[in-house]
């Protein structure tokens, strides 16, 4: 898929280096406000263990590679993250030196080509489509249903919320998020192509006085052709 949209939609006009920005300030501090992931590492689990011996991973929005990318490496599993942030794929690489890691915007992703990917047998997208505003979400989706191979996986996560391009606090500083109410959410996820074969949900609380808890959900999802 190109920069062109769907409906007349280009998301490449968004501008996202806010976001990126706000990431390079946090850097390790992200996983010392976050330190139990269980529903990441459980959905990172499944993800895991379903795919094929030594298969292809994206890990979209990979931060610190800590847990995911970390999680795949040492499953046997070949390793590609994506992050907007420099200063999250500096810690990445230096915590999971096994994986490959490179500054793409989910925007611009594509399979061939110069700034090509490839494809892959599984995607983990945990805490990173939620960056987007929702407009941006089905164009994001249905990006990953291409990079994926036929009845390739998806691993999904998103905080529960019925919230549109929402400016919240996090650590110190302002990030803007969207979320949905679980059966939109899967809705918009069946509309892009996706079978949602796994469903679960974990209350959680950050240890972050600026962040209140949250509703995580983890869809389990598998592509259809």
């Amino acid at each position: 898929m190109s920069g062109e949209g769907y409906d007349g939609y280009d998301p490449l006009r968004i501008d996202r280096t806010g976001q990126a920005e706000a990431f390079d300030a946090i850097g390790d501090r992200y996983d010392e406000a976050f330190p139990h992931k269980d529903g990441q590492l459980a959905a990172g689990q499944w993800l895991a263990g379903t795919l094929p011996a030594g298969s292809r991973v994206l890990d979209l929005g990979c931060g610190t590679g800590v847990p995911t990318a970390a999680q795949l490496v040492a499953a046997g599993h070949q390793v590609v993250g994506v992050d907007l942030s420099p200063g999250m794929l500096g810690l990445a690489r230096d915590k999971v030196p096994a994986a490959e890691f490179l500054k793409r915007d989910i925007a611009g992703l594509t399979a061939d080509g110069p700034q090509g990917v490839g494809r892959f047998d599984g995607v983990a997208a945990f805490f990173s489509i939620l960056m987007l505003p929702r407009a941006e979400i089905p164009f994001a989706l249905r990006t990953l249903h291409t990079l994926l191979r036929p009845e390739g996986l998806l691993a999904l996560s998103m905080v529960e919320a019925d919230v549109d391009d929402f400016a919240i606090p996090f650590l110190g500083h302002t990030i803007r998020v969207s979320g949905y109410l679980r059966d939109e959410l899967r809705q918009v996820v069946s509309d892009a192509g996706f079978e949602v074969t796994g469903e679960d949900s974990y209350a959680y609380a950050p240890a972050s006085t600026d962040v209140p808890p949250e509703i995580q959900l983890f869809l389990h999802c598998r592509r259809r052709a």
